[in-house]
């Protein structure tokens, strides 16, 4: 089955970038596969004071997956997956993408601030050419009604 992966983070354009994921595939036949990446320079502290924040984010990131996993297996008939890695974003969603070929689509929402569709977005359309799927950019302020007339 052909996943659409998307990249959960406490942006307010991923929120776009997920409904378009769980549309797609809910009208494709294909799968969800969410990920979410904690950057590793959070947990340069003590040992024991690093392993709780770990866990903290771990936490924080599993609560607001299932916001989404619940949309989309009410609304859209899709059962997403989650992981969760350590490091860099953009280097993550390459791992990820190599170690799942059933990833067909890489999903990023665009922001809609002045500064561009943020650092994501703008690293990983750099590598676009060379990724091994599409990537999809959905604006961040595109409106719901106009995600389900294109998906």
């Amino acid at each position: 089955m052909r996943k659409f992966l998307v990249v959960l983070d406490d942006t307010r354009e991923c929120l776009n970038a997920m409904r378009y994921a769980a549309m797609r595939a809910s009208h494709t036949g294909g799968g969800v596969l969410i990920l979410s990446v904690i950057p590793p320079e959070e947990y340069q502290h003590w040992i024991g004071v690093g392993e709780i924040m770990r866990e903290e984010a771990r936490d924080r990131i599993e609560a607001h997956f299932e916001v989404f996993a619940k949309w989309m297996r009410d609304r859209q008939g899709v059962d997403p997956e989650l992981l969760v890695r350590e490091g860099d974003p953009c280097s993550e969603i390459l791992d990820v993408i190599s170690e799942h070929p059933e990833v067909g689509v890489l999903v990023l929402g665009a922001g809609t601030d002045k500064s561009g569709p943020g650092p994501l977005v703008t690293q990983m359309t750099k590598q676009a050419g060379t990724l091994p799927c599409p990537l999809t950019v959905v604006p961040g302020e595109m409106s719901k009604e106009k995600l389900e007339q294109i998906t």
